[in-house]
């Protein structure tokens, strides 16, 4: 069966329609590349699937790209174009520049309780959106939220939506979840559904005020143990300055029986995302150490510092082979025969 037939582009050679610039990163059957478009000039980032990985789940990808190409939200990366060539399937998907959510929060001189709040507004927004088309997205985690742009007032997106998805043939293991994100029902193995993204987006709250995960420990089995039980806590002093409304707001999204979860809809009704509540009291200086102490950067940085490179190319207009040599001394190897 063809892959995706009714929206891809047939091509011989993707070289034909792109200038492969660089590689910003890899998955497991997967790797990214930032891309020009030739006719436009329009830069995408182009996530090159070899088709050996997709034998057998043609169908599954199909269906997934249709989805895709229905998202159209402001807080949600847009699949822009789908090529298949004899070997690999491209999707170009918006190119986005302001890099990662962590990287922001600790390049900032002052952040505070409302400023957590308003980015998990702008998530809590889209991830409704999904849910109104009957869409779960199962793999929230901060690495997965970018900055549209380096400017101060740049919106927040989900990126990398789906993709997970069409990789793994739509059926999502345990396993290729992020263990400290998965909702206790995940881990039991029962049907699922939107409450897993609630979950989700109430440990990434946790996190964006105080700097550290609500549930941790080197031994999985025990971190299971804790998400099952619901088990964490608003340590003192981390959590001393942080309203009663923030903690409330987490209580209800860390709800262990998801009947009892908020919804996205319920949440952006909550006071500390639509009211007053939310301090404007400055944290960065805990949060930013937290954050540095227990997000090794190995983690959620990629090798080469994609993101940091493609927001000096907006900030300062530059070419990216220029940017790329005054970043780390060396450009990322052209490896267009791949493609």
């Amino acid at each position: 069966m063809p892959l995706g037939k009714n929206v891809k582009k047939k091509i011989e050679d993707i070289n034909m329609a792109y200038n492969i610039k660089e590689k910003l990163g890899a998955g497991a059957f997967s790797e990214v590349v930032l891309a020009q478009e030739k006719n436009s000039e329009r830069l995408v980032a182009l996530k090159c699937i070899p088709k050996k990985a997709l034998r057998g789940k043609e169908a599954v990808v199909e269906n997934e790209i249709a989805v895709l190409k229905k998202i159209t939200h402001k807080n949600i990366v847009s699949l822009e174009d789908i090529y298949e060539s004899p070997t690999h399937l491209y999707l170009a998907m918006e190119l986005v520049t302001g890099g990662e959510l962590f990287d922001r929060i600790i390049e900032r001189g002052y952040y505070t309780e409302k400023d957590a709040s308003q980015l998990i507004r702008q998530v809590l927004d889209a991830v409704q959106y999904l849910h109104n088309m009957g869409i779960v997205h199962r793999d929230l985690k901060p690495e997965n939220l970018l900055y549209a742009t380096p400017f101060e007032d740049s919106k927040i997106m989900i990126s990398d939506f789906g993709l997970s998805k069409i990789e793994d043939g739509g059926m999502m293991a345990t396993a290729c979840g992020t263990p400290g994100y998965v909702a206790p029902e995940l881990l039991e193995q029962k049907p699922y559904g939107k409450a897993v993204d609630v979950w989700a987006i109430g440990v990434i709250s946790y996190i964006l005020l105080c700097g550290y995960p609500p549930f941790y420990d080197e031994n999985d089995s025990e971190l299971f143990n804790q998400i099952l039980k619901a088990e964490y806590e608003f340590d003192s002093p981390y959590w001393d300055d942080i309203s009663e409304s923030a903690k409330d707001f987490i209580r209800h999204l860390l709800e262990r029986e998801p009947e009892k979860r908020l919804t996205c809809e319920q949440a952006l009704q909550h006071p500390w995302i639509c009211g007053d509540t939310a301090l404007e009291r400055d944290i960065h200086g805990s949060v930013s150490e937290q954050i540095q102490k227990n997000f090794a950067r190995t983690q959620w940085k990629r090798a080469f510092n994609a993101t940091s490179f493609l927001r000096h190319i907006t900030k300062m207009g530059q070419s990216a082979d220029t940017e790329a040599v005054e970043n780390h001394g060396e450009a990322a190897p052209q490896e267009k025969d791949k493609w």
